[in-house]
């Protein structure tokens, strides 16, 4: 049951950089590790062939993760109208889980990419950190966090790329970035 944590906050962890959804994941593990029920959204991923996915679900009942996008990335020419609703699919379980109140920690991974995109309303996520309970902690993940998010939580990490692989032409390798 959810309610282990007396006053939960909001954490952001934003930037170019690489390592911000691994965060989130290690807090999730230590939660766990606490004794606290973790669930985790994911937004913009299919979860297909994902590292965290297969070690994660170790964890279950005490962690849940789920996963909403569809094959590939948001191209030059925009997100598709399946991004848009798996988007509003991802968030509307957001709300529930947070209405419920099972868990203590709520992750929503890569949200601010999905609210860059404007595939959320902004008003109605900062309006879900607004009135979430005061007992659950929420983690949003994801570059180009808005201004307003970053004014809302209580913490905020910033990764920022100083060196990356892929500038030498090395793709991503199972298990490192996926």
């Amino acid at each position: 049951m959810g309610g282990k944590l007396e006053k939960g906050l909001v954490q952001v962890y934003t930037g170019n950089g690489k390592g911000k959804s691994t965060a989130s994941f290690g807090l999730a593990v230590r939660a766990v590790g606490g004794g606290l029920k973790v669930y985790i959204i994911q937004f913009l991923k299919t979860g297909i062939d994902y590292g965290e996915i297969v070690a994660l679900s170790r964890f279950e009942p005490e962690l849940c993760i789920k996963s909403f996008g569809r094959k590939g990335f948001i191209r030059g020419t925009g997100p598709t109208d399946q991004d848009f609703q798996l988007a509003e699919e991802a968030f509307a379980l957001a709300r529930q889980v947070a209405r419920e109140g099972k868990v203590d920690l709520l992750i929503l991974d890569e949200i601010n990419t999905a609210l860059y995109f404007k595939l959320l309303k902004l008003e109605e996520v900062l309006d879900f950190l607004a009135h979430k309970p005061e007992d659950l902690e929420v983690v949003l993940t994801g570059r180009y966090a808005p201004q307003e998010i970053i004014e809302a939580a209580d913490l905020v990490t910033e990764m920022r790329m100083i060196k990356h692989p892929y500038e030498k032409g090395i793709a991503a390798r199972k298990g490192i970035e996926f």
